[in-house]
């Protein structure tokens, strides 16, 4: 996987942050540094640590499925994408809103910062079996990508509401369906990049 892939899937995976992020701004009155660090640095720092974990989970088992890995690297990543795509036609149908105060909390931001960065765990599954992978590559542009993507997704949700939120994670879900797609398609010699 190439540089410009894992830009895309970095990209990709960093959405759902991407669209907390956006609805913690906007139930600020303005966004301030502290707002936009406390969820780059949380959502980040999972976004990058859960693909390290699911690549060395994916490696204790690829030697047994490796007839069949291309397959299950595509359906991981087209069932990420599809819930991911289902959840944005279900925001851009629903009114936020806002809590009477934002919650920054350890506990809170832990929960969110997992509940985002679950499919990471799945695409890093998904990366050991496709091999050709250079894993501290991907964990360190999946976290930067996502801890500036947060951080600016509190001060867009704070200046511009909700409207962007929905289209984000549809774009997100569609850049995971097309990479899962090119893997398959590579595997079984359809295309070759």
């Amino acid at each position: 996987m190439g540089i410009l892939e894992l830009l895309l899937l970095a990209v990709a995976l960093s959405m759902d942050a991407f669209a907390v992020s956006i609805c913690k701004g906007l139930c600020l009155r303005e966004a301030n540094a502290k707002a936009m660090l406390t969820c780059g640095v949380w959502f980040g720092l999972f976004q990058g640590l859960m693909p390290l974990i699911g690549f060395y989970l994916g490696s204790l088992f690829a030697g047994t499925i490796q007839a069949i890995d291309h397959w299950i690297a595509f359906a991981l990543l087209a069932l990420i994408g599809i819930n991911m795509i289902r959840e944005a036609h279900k925001a851009a149908h629903e009114d936020y809103v806002c809590p009477v105060e934002v919650d920054f909390s350890f506990p809170h931001m832990f929960t969110m910062a997992i509940a985002t960065s679950i499919d990471a765990l799945a695409v890093g599954i998904s990366l050991s079996l496709t091999g050709g992978v250079n894993i501290w590559m991907a964990v360190i542009l999946i976290a930067v990508i996502t801890f500036f993507f947060s951080a600016a997704g509190v001060k867009i949700g704070s200046v511009f509401g909700n409207k962007y939120e929905a289209k984000a994670q549809f774009m997100g879900g569609l850049v995971l369906i097309l990479l899962g797609s090119k893997i398959l398609l590579e595997h079984l010699g359809v295309i070759n990049f």
